[in-house]
């Protein structure tokens, strides 16, 4: 008997939709009958619909709920455009009762008067074009809809495109919608108050203790007379958040100045604690498990120098590190002096490395120049061939290009890398050589959500052979990120049993991700790459698979398994997927 009951009752709630009613109806004192796209509003609001079927009203009872029925719906259909409903109500069997909502004429825009007053209105300038502009993007033009949230947007959407540059503390002055329920029209009347041009003045610091003043200078604050902009704020404020010195940073200006000609830009600042002790561990398909420590000091020596060093080991290779990275200069450039000691053994070779060098930063907007001098020195010792060690002073350039829609997860864009660097036997080298290396990758976007990838990478050491030269400028491929389907480094050149780092590179991937709705996608790839010493017997070697991805703050995890044609052997291999 209870299961029939049940299925009687399912039965009619199932009917109630069909026709119309609101799910609440078949279970609750109170039905409501409304269209179709404005129900889900009204039930949302309308907190009497879940009155239990125990909950009997009398007659007053009833009178005094549809009264407050008539106020509240009212109200939530005024903010949709609908200020002449007619709400009605239905007795129905037992003491349960419909209420039935019909909404009537929307209101649409009949008439609009923008206005515009202050600095904003004369004649110097860009200010014709600009007030134009902002006229033209006015959101809510003659014969739309009227909503009320259309309405409010439309206006703070004014007034951001306007005090965003320049007029810090433009207001709008006067505004009003002047409804007509009986033509369902509306008119709107709108002034805006630009105010006076914003200048920024001097800057006025708050919270520092262990660092000087000149240190925030260094971040390239908005300039004596520039213009305002809030978006200059922002990047001043994020370039200094950035930094390891503040735990936290707010950059602002006072919209009420007297002064607005030169406004104080304040920098309210949060020193971070200078001295940090890190722990980590992970593991990479390339070399291993991995565990480290680090230790940072951005407090060094009593300078605002930011010293990092660590000690990290891997099944294949295992490092320490020192580097300390001034603030910038005057100019924008970064400076940094380091130390490194690094063991590997990787497809067959060991090396020990210790080397030392500077490096000068250049960061010009989506390009970056960089320039470094490097001493080092490293001991190879090949499977089943000789050991040998060699020194080099080299010089070095990098210039990287970033032009994408995302730094991490990007979809449209390009990201170029060039390198060229080299040395001499004259400067404490046993080699004379030159190398040459170029990166390029390209993102397509493909409909909503998928991403094909483009990836072509080149290299040359032009020297008189391989000997002498330091692995690092030779080239050895294969792995995650490289020519999937290959054992990491293991394309090169063979030397004894090892494989050793030729004169000689060509990369070349192909890639499609098609990323569900939320964080997952899959990713089918096709690699191909070699590493030689000789241009004659250059032979590209094929890899190819697919893969999950998942996109995590850092980036997107790719899970490849991927198969290596010349090897013929399939490798589970993944990395965090970022664009160089």
């Amino acid at each position: 008997m209870l299961r029939h009951s049940s299925f009687i009752r399912l039965s009619f709630m199932l009917l109630a939709l069909a026709g119309g009613v609101s799910a609440h109806g078949a279970d609750s004192l109170v039905e409501l009958q409304a269209p179709d796209a404005l129900r889900p509003l009204l039930v949302k609001h309308l907190d009497f619909l879940e009155r239990a079927p125990e909950d009997v009203l009398d007659a007053a009872g009833r009178v005094a709920l549809m009264r407050r029925a008539r106020k509240e719906i009212r109200e939530i259909l005024a903010t949709e455009g609908y200020f002449s409903p007619a709400i009605e109500r239905q007795d129905l069997e037992g003491e349960r009762l419909r209420v039935v909502v019909t909404p009537g004429r929307r209101t649409s825009i009949s008439a609009l008067d923008l206005r515009f007053a202050g600095d904003i209105t004369g004649s110097g300038g860009d200010r014709p074009q600009r007030l134009a502009a902002l006229q033209a993007a006015w959101g809510l033009p003659v014969g739309q809809p009227f909503r009320q949230a259309d309405w409010d947007g439309a206006k703070q959407r004014l007034l951001d495109a306007l005090s965003s540059r320049e007029y810090a503390a433009a207001r709008i002055s006067d505004s009003r919608a002047l409804i007509d329920p009986e033509t369902a029209s509306a008119r709107l009347e709108v002034e805006v108050d630009s105010g006076p041009v914003f200048r920024f003045g001097a800057l006025q610091i708050n919270g520092l203790s262990d660092y000087d003043a000149s240190l925030i200078e260094r971040y390239r604050p908005p300039e004596l007379g520039e213009p305002y902009s809030q978006e200059r704020l922002l990047r001043f404020q994020t370039a200094l958040q950035n930094t390891s010195y503040f735990a936290s940073v707010v950059v602002d200006i006072d919209r009420s100045s007297a002064t607005p000609d030169a406004v104080p830009v304040r920098v309210d600042v949060t020193e971070a604690k200078p001295r940090r002790i890190g722990f980590g561990a992970g593991v990479s398909s390339n070399t291993g498990y991995r565990v480290e420590t680090s230790y940072r000091d951005a407090h060094f020596m009593g300078q605002p120098w930011n010293l990092v060093s660590g000690v990290r080991v891997e099944q294949r290779r295992q490092l320490g590190y020192a580097d300390v990275f001034l603030p910038p200069s005057a100019s924008g450039y970064l400076d940094s002096v380091g130390a490194l000691a690094e063991h590997t053994n990787i497809s067959g070779l060991q090396t020990q490395r210790q080397s030392i060098g500077v490096v000068r930063t250049i960061p010009r907007g989506s390009m970056e120049n960089r320039l470094a001098l490097n001493y080092q020195q490293e001991i190879l010792t090949p499977e089943g061939s000789l050991r040998s060690s060699r020194s080099a002073l080299t010089a070095n350039w990098s210039w990287t290009y970033r032009a994408v829609d995302n730094m991490l997860d990007p979809r449209h864009g390009q990201v170029v890398n060039l390198q060229l660097g080299g040395a001499s036997r004259a400067f404490l080298s046993d080699r004379n050589f030159v190398r040459l290396y170029g990166r390029y990758q390209h993102f397509f976007p493909i409909g909503e959500r998928d991403v094909l990838i483009l990836r072509a990478e080149g290299g040359m050491t032009i020297a008189a052979s391989r000997d002498g030269v330091p692995q690092d400028f030779l080239f050895r491929t294969g792995g995650a990120q490289t020519v999937r389907g290959y054992a990491y480094q293991s394309l090169g050149v063979t030397e004894g049993s090892a494989i050793v780092g030729g004169r000689y590179l060509a990369v070349t991937s192909a890639e499609y991700v098609h990323w569900y709705e939320g964080n997952w996608g899959v990713a089918a790839f096709v690699d191909a790459g070699n590493a030689n010493d000789q241009r004659e017997l250059f032979k590209m070697n094929l890899g190819y698979g697919f893969g999950p991805r998942w996109r995590s703050p850092a980036g997107p995890i790719a899970v490849d398994l991927a198969y290596g044609q010349s090897d013929h052997r399939v490798r589970l291999q993944f990395a965090v997927a970022i664009a160089f």
